[in-house]
């Protein structure tokens, strides 16, 4: 299935002047002391394995000894950056187990392991390329979702925070067996959430390696919370059924929950929760959302025939013709919020009417 919902291969587009300055007003383009290509500059590898004994598709990378010592010290720094106000009075306690590169899939990165040597406990961050796609989805993901997001670009380096949870396919593998009647029809409603929410800011491929289930102990039962982890593919395909999970067959785990342990009633009052959700995030920062959204108006982050394709689905999906105007994928993302927003004022001017 995903063969025909996925191009082979996104390219990186660079991040616009425009789209600098966006960062630069929310304190997302900050000075940082090491770039994407220092890391590069690695002398030997080796596998890493997974918990399984298979190959994790990353490789521990090594560095030359006159060099090493520098590439630590900055990732520290960037560390203090991206979690705290930039002071050194932590550095001393910070030390760098591991450096890994990944060599699958479009941002091909580097994951760093940092630990406290004062309590044993580690962190990790993402070290990337920058791309405008990427970009967007993780400001998206900040403004729309119920997940604050930590990022900081500078020049052609993205540095990212490690989103914490279980990847869904390892949940789908090792933890559904195991999970209660009542705790699945708790993933279910969060499944269903996160499908509309990816569909309605358009955040596409997000088969069950692409996101992370949550879990939270209260003191009588387990919640659980689906959050992106990759956002690669923010408003690029030209095929609506990209934005929806329900359509990668990774997932049909969790469509098969949804559908044994929901019925179409609760299915269609949590889509409209999240819409709500989403039209109220969107008018509690609509300043911000209106700023990032005017910079994707002016750029280009997919191509002419998927941006026409995407409106024609949008328009079929929606009967809102203002899609069928629009000439790239920023004027459908603010067709599309605005299609969200409105239908939620009407709603409640509905009920408030009517009380």
């Amino acid at each position: 299935m995903e063969e025909k919902l996925i191009s082979k291969k996104k390219p990186a587009y660079p991040i616009c002047n425009q789209l600098y300055d966006y960062l630069t007003e929310y304190n997302r383009n900050i000075k940082i002391p090491v770039f994407y290509e220092d890391l590069l500059r690695f002398d030997g590898s080796i596998v890493v394995y997974d918990k399984k004994g298979e190959d994790s598709l990353w490789i521990r990378v090594y560095y030359s000894e006159h060099e090493r010592d520098e590439i630590d010290l900055s990732l520290k720094q960037m560390y203090l950056i991206l979690h705290g106000d930039g002071t050194e009075d932590s550095l001393q306690f910070l030390t760098i187990d591991a450096i890994d590169y990944c060599t699958f899939g479009n941002s091909k990165p580097f994951r760093v392991k940092i630990r406290n040597i004062l309590n044993d406990n580690y962190s990790y961050i993402y070290v990337k390329i920058a791309d405008a796609s990427r970009v967007y989805g993780l400001e998206l993901e900040h403004i729309l979702s119920p997940n604050n997001i930590n990022f900081l670009i500078y020049k052609d380096t993205l540095i990212e925070e490690h989103v914490l949870g279980v990847p869904g396919d390892d949940f789908i593998e090792d933890i559904l067996p195991t999970v209660s009647e009542q705790g699945k029809k708790k993933i279910s409603k969060e499944f269903v959430k996160f499908n509309e929410r990816c569909m309605i800011r358009l955040l596409g491929d997000m088969r069950a390696y692409n996101f992370v289930i949550v879990a939270s102990y209260d003191f009588d039962q387990v919640e659980y919370r689906i959050r992106a982890m990759d956002f690669d593919q923010q408003s690029y395909e030209g095929n609506l059924r990209v934005y929806f999970p329900q359509f990668f067959k990774d997932n049909y785990p969790f469509v098969k929950m949804v559908s044994e342990s929901l019925q179409e009633e609760s299915i269609e009052q949590y889509k409209k929760e999240e819409r709500a959700a989403i039209a109220r995030r969107i008018r509690g920062a609509q300043e911000r959302v209106n700023d990032l959204v005017n910079c994707m108006m002016h750029d280009v982050i997919s191509t002419p025939e998927k941006v026409n394709q995407l409106k024609i689905d949008l328009f079929k999906y929606t009967k809102d013709v203002k899609f069928k105007k629009c000439k790239n994928m920023g004027e459908i993302l603010k067709v599309a919020f605005d299609f969200v927003v409105r239908n939620y004022v009407n709603v409640n001017t509905y009920i408030i009417r009517n009380k």
